[in-house]
């Protein structure tokens, strides 16, 4: 029995690919399906079922597309439709897949047609657990995704999964495998561990969600405690999971067209943004005005979808070279699929064409810290918040990227110089390209951001706390 786990690390999303005697199951696949193919072709392996958790609305999956292609069944858990065919299981219910046996466990909560598959091996023993969004390493999926105004609340779902986790799963043997859907990274939860798969055992003894005596109550108040607001895209991705959607190569043809400088300026005069992946590195030194950065080597996925509102924007793409399609795929995981082409070598052609270029001014911590012991300047953190409450500069403003657009006015006083920092330098470049966009230019860059104000100073800092106790 093979079974490999295919992580991406972008969305911090784990699919699955299992085979046994020449049959093959593939457990909550991405949207771009030609790994999945490559890997079939390679085993020579028939795909037998495409086994979906639940109806995900942090990434569009690829079931349709991949059934299209292989001919194979597509499995939800109870009560799940859609537009396309599926087969809703039923509790218990098995599925061969050559010597071994896959068993549904019904386990609402995260949603309601949420299930998880057990993995028995042909002598019986029961080897692993995908438990997707009902149980991580270290968390459980958040139960507020699924609700539904008038019938479902929080607290229900929260319920919901509490018998799922005390009746289906922790009765499991302590040595099974648990394979989760996500880890650390994912809004699914809120306190995933980096490790991507564990022993039931030993979760049952480090997980909060699992501890023996926890009664009903006290589980709701732990699991929904802490929970921030989930990026804007999630019921969009839920919705478009439901849905026969654009093929993925479609979109990608489209998006990695190769546009003159003419065309480039004229969609954007008709509403195109300027994304510009790059590293911020180099969107610092130099950049088309009103682009926005969102670096392909950060969490440039979730960050898209939690900031871009419409996910119909079309957008135009600044990209390294040889990465422009790997801007495209990584847009189209999250449902934009709007992307209308690159400008090759852009930033010289830019230049080469007699216009301007913008940057953003950027001072090294030690600077800081000799201009914070001067005079008494503006320190902006666009950490989150429990970041923040865990360790920060004294008098730093709390400005989380997350709420840019919720907020900026209320903080940020586009008459005054504000020195911006994140963690490490990724998410202040992406909000002070957004900031700049909007008319706020008075904004220097912390480079290294906060890392590198406690590595390289003596800058004055709030007591530290714990950030698990800030959850």
């Amino acid at each position: 029995m093979k079974i490999e786990q295919i992580f991406t690390s972008c969305l911090a999303e784990m699919a699955y690919y299992l085979e046994s005697n020449g049959e093959a199951a593939i457990i909550d696949p991405l949207r771009d399906i030609e790994p999945y193919l490559e890997r079939l072709d390679y085993d020579k392996a028939e795909l037998k079922y495409i086994f979906i958790t639940h109806f995900h609305a942090d990434f569009v999956s690829g079931h349709v597309d991949l059934a299209e292609r292989t001919g194979a069944k597509i499995i939800y858990g109870p009560g799940a439709s859609a537009d396309f065919d599926l087969y809703a299981a039923h509790d218990g219910e098995e599925f061969k897949l050559g010597e071994a046996t896959l068993r549904v466990l019904h386990t609402p909560g995260h949603t309601m047609e949420s299930m998880s598959i057990l993995l028995i091996d042909k002598n019986g023993k029961e080897q692993c657990l995908f438990s997707g969004d009902a149980l991580f390493i270290g968390d459980v999926g958040r139960p507020d995704l699924a609700i539904k105004q008038g019938e479902l609340t929080e607290e229900d779902l929260a319920r919901h999964l509490f018998k799922s986790l005390r009746n289906k799963i922790m009765p499991l043997p302590d040595d099974i495998i648990i394979y989760p859907n996500h880890g650390a990274g994912s809004a699914c939860g809120k306190n995933m561990s980096k490790e991507t798969y564990d022993t039931l055992g030993h979760q049952k003894e480090t997980n909060y969600a699992l501890r023996a005596d926890m009664t009903e109550d006290e589980f709701v108040k732990e699991v929904l405690t802490g929970l921030n607001t989930p990026p804007q895209y999630f019921p969009k991705n839920a919705g478009m999971n439901k849905a026969i959607i654009t093929d993925i190569d479609t979109v990608v043809k489209r998006g990695t067209k190769e546009l003159s400088l003419e065309e480039f300026n004229q969609l954007i005069d008709e509403g195109a943004i300027i994304l510009d992946t790059r590293h911020q590195n180099e969107f610092v030194k130099a950049h088309i005005p009103g682009s926005i950065f969102i670096g392909l080597d950060g969490q440039f996925a979730p960050w898209v979808g939690t900031l871009i509102k419409d996910i119909d924007q079309k957008f135009v793409i600044v990209a390294d070279y040889g990465r422009e399609e790997e801007t495209v795929r990584r847009l189209a995981r999250i449902g934009y699929d709007y992307a209308q082409g690159f400008l090759p070598n852009a930033i010289d052609t830019w230049k080469e064409a007699g216009n301007k270029m913008a940057s953003i001014k950027q001072v090294t911590p030690q600077e800081l810290e000799q201009l914070y012991t001067e005079s008494n300047i503006n320190v902006l953190d666009v950490r989150r918040k429990s970041e923040y409450l865990s360790e920060h500069i004294i008098d730093a403003i709390n400005q989380p990227l997350d709420t840019i657009f919720s907020n900026l006015d209320n903080l940020v006083d586009k008459d005054k110089t504000y020195y911006v920092h994140c963690a490490g330098g990724y998410r202040s470049v992406i909000f002070e390209s957004i900031a700049k966009k909007y008319g706020y230019s008075n904004l220097i860059d912390i480079a290294e951001g906060f890392n590198g104000i406690k590595e390289h100073t003596k800058m004055k800092l709030s007591d530290y706390v714990c950030p698990t106790t800030l959850l």
